[in-house]
């Protein structure tokens, strides 16, 4: 390899990196980058569909995007956020079909409706509430509302067969939502980044990144077969890591990671690929958090459509583990604990007792009570229908607070150094469905004299950027059926 700096180094095989990587390479085609993976493939921890809901979160669904404030009141604030994100997102993927450099969309992105299901009056009441604020919103004019049974009945059927007719239920539906496969995604994307010209390092662990005194980095990295070293300096490094970005971000030692943890949470799934189960529901539907759980807990029983087969998946089912990637060490979370960060994570273990609990909770749990869980939305389930499987390790952002000195942040968040040479991204969910807007941050973060230079590139691949659809239904309407078009979604 050669000596010469690197332009761009991108540290993980995950949708964050892939799609940075895409950006760069077509606001700046001259510029040299390099993919670093420490496992064999990408897509491997949290982009892998297995690992993670692949919902494609538009916010049509997810209950915890809009809380329920105590005063009884909802605002929908939040979820348009969410989803004009995600528009962005679907706007660069068609981009890129179009341009014929992703596949076939449907090897990545189908039309799978989005559904939100809650039992109970107090919980119906709930619903009701959302759906008002909701249905006159562009972004989600076509979510549909019921309390009848025989309605959600020829919605899903699985949720009705069987089920106590005296039981209050209520459902929403929104035909436009996606089941999106973010590990062929992300393959596609690498697989693209590849054949315009950049380096992909399979089976490479970065161990170190330093500052060196010209301004540059140097990174240690080490050929997991063979162990072989080496280094190479560059210009600018981003850290997609998942779970491994805190450590590597500790090391690189910029001021702007102190005072942040890390907070490992497991998880684990019920499948099914039995085509008579899987026949009777076409829908990713969500339910409500139990008490104390965190927000990527939320019970739901999706549709997913993995490498062209149709599975369900029911969970997940919420723990603990001290690792930060599937493939981690034990030694994570210990390894991450720093002078600076010693406080805030005291702080939130302080404050989130009940959290905590919850999660050991949830670990101890046998296959019956998992099973029960499952029985709530579907009650025809049969334990022998099911396999359990691991679900990717979601490691949440903990980071001071002058009043409570830690808090726990359920979402993502971009770390970069004061001259942009160096980002990274930590925390979870809505994470990669919300990649592009995410990627497009840290363009206009770190490289603030070359951006406005690239707008009209970004431009072009992304029509809307820079402006909000919500409050422009004519245009919403135009652009979702553009998009849907060229990912042959149905709306």
């Amino acid at each position: 390899m050669s000596n010469s700096p690197i332009d761009v180094v991108l540290i993980g095989g995950g949708i964050m990196s892939a799609t940075l990587g895409a950006l760069i390479q077509r606001v700046q085609p001259d510029w040299t980058i390099r993919l670093y993976e420490n496992l064999g493939e990408v897509a491997q921890e949290s982009s892998n569909p297995w690992n993670n809901a692949g919902t494609g979160h538009a916010a049509l669904c997810e209950l915890n995007y809009m809380p329920q404030a105590p005063d009884g009141s909802v605002d929908p604030a939040k979820a348009i956020s969410i989803n004009e994100q995600f528009q962005l997102s679907r706007q660069f993927w068609a981009s890129l079909v179009a341009s014929g450099d992703l596949p076939e969309p449907h090897t990545f992105i189908n039309s799978t409706p989005h559904m939100t299901f809650v039992r109970g009056r107090d919980n119906v009441r709930y619903l009701r509430k959302r759906y008002e604020a909701l249905k006159d919103q562009p972004l989600f004019s076509d979510m549909e509302y019921t309390e009848d049974p025989a309605v959600l009945g020829e919605w899903t059927p699985l949720l009705t067969k069987k089920r106590n007719a005296k039981q209050r239920i209520a459902a929403t539906r929104a035909a436009s939502g996606t089941d999106v496969d973010f590990g062929a995604l992300t393959r596609a994307l690498v697989d693209n980044l590849s054949n315009r010209g950049a380096s992909i390092a399979l089976n490479h662990r970065v161990r170190s990144i330093k500052r060196t005194r010209d301004g540059l980095w140097r990174l240690k990295v080490r050929h997991e077969v063979g162990h072989t070293p080496h280094e190479v300096t560059a210009r600018f490094v981003f850290v997609g890591a998942g779970g491994g970005a805190l450590h590597l971000l500790q090391k690189a030692g910029i001021p702007e990671i102190k005072g942040f943890g890390g907070f490992p949470i497991s998880g684990q799934f019920l499948r099914t690929s039995d085509p008579k189960i899987v026949a009777q529901h076409q829908a990713k539907v969500y339910g409500k958090a139990a008490v104390g759980a965190p927000p990527m807990s939320v019970p739901h029983l999706d549709t997913r459509v993995v490498d062209g087969e149709a599975s369900l998946l029911f969970g997940p089912y919420a723990g603990f583990s001290p690792k930060f990637l599937k493939t981690g060490s034990w030694w994570d979370l210990p390894g991450s604990v720093r002078p600076g960060n010693l406080i805030p994570m005291l702080a939130v273990a302080k404050d989130n007792f009940d959290l905590i609990k919850y999660l050991v909770g949830e670990l101890l749990a046998g296959r019956a009570t998992k099973l029960k869980a499952l029985q709530e939305f579907m009650p025809t389930a049969k334990s022998e229908d099911w396999e359990l499987i691991t679900a990717g390790q979601r490691v949440q952002v903990m980071k001071k607070d002058d009043k409570r000195g830690g808090v726990l942040q359920f979402g993502t968040e971009v770390i970069s150094s004061a001259d942009g040479s160096i980002a990274g991204l930590l925390g979870a969910s809505p994470g990669a469905s919300t990649a592009v807007p995410i990627m497009l941050d840290v363009l206009k973060r770190c490289f603030p004299e070359q951006y406005e230079g690239w707008v009209p590139t970004l431009t072009k691949l992304i029509p809307t950027m820079g402006r909000t659809l919500n409050d422009r239904p004519a245009e919403a309407e135009k652009v979702m059926a553009a998009t849907a078009k060229t990912l042959q979604l149905t709306r």
